[in-house]
C-alpha cells in the first residue's frame, strides 16, 4: 500500500501564492535569466549555475515537488512573494512601459504583461 505524504496546510497556501505569483514557465524564466547573464560564459556544461540570483533559486523551486521542498525552498517562495508584492504595489505611472520595473519582475519570474 502506498501511503500519500500529508503536506501541511500553509505549506499548501504558500505554493498556491507562490505560483500565482510567479506566472511564468520554468523554461521562460530560464530563458529570461539567460539573456540577463554575464554573457557567453553562461553557456558551460552546465548552463544554470550562470544565472543571476533570486531567479536561480526561484527556478529551482519551480523545477520540484511540493513534497520535495526544503526550508530553503520556503524561504525562497516566501521572499519571491513578498518581493513581487513590493514592486506590484510601487507600479509606475507608465505601469508595464517602464522596462526597468518590468524587468526587475520577470527577474522574479512574474510578467506583468500576463496579468489576469
Amino acid at each position: 500500500m502506498v501511503r500519500k505524504q500529508r503536506v501541511d496546510p500553509e505549506l499548501d497556501q504558500l505554493w498556491e501564492d507562490f505560483h500565482s505569483c510567479v506566472n511564468v514557465t520554468s523554461e521562460r524564466l530560464r530563458d529570461w535569466l539567460l539573456t540577463r547573464g554575464s554573457g557567453e560564459e553562461v553557456f558551460g556544461a552546465d548552463p544554470d549555475l550562470g544565472l543571476p540570483q533570486p531567479g536561480r533559486s526561484i527556478l529551482a523551486v519551480l523545477r520540484k515537488r511540493k513534497v520535495d521542498l526544503t526550508e530553503g525552498d520556503i524561504q525562497v517562495m516566501r521572499e519571491t512573494i513578498a518581493e513581487v508584492q513590493g514592486l506590484l504595489d510601487e507600479r509606475p505611472p507608465d505601469g508595464t512601459g517602464d522596462q526597468e520595473w518590468r524587468h526587475a519582475l520577470l527577474d522574479l519570474g512574474h510578467d506583468p504583461l500576463l496579468e489576469r
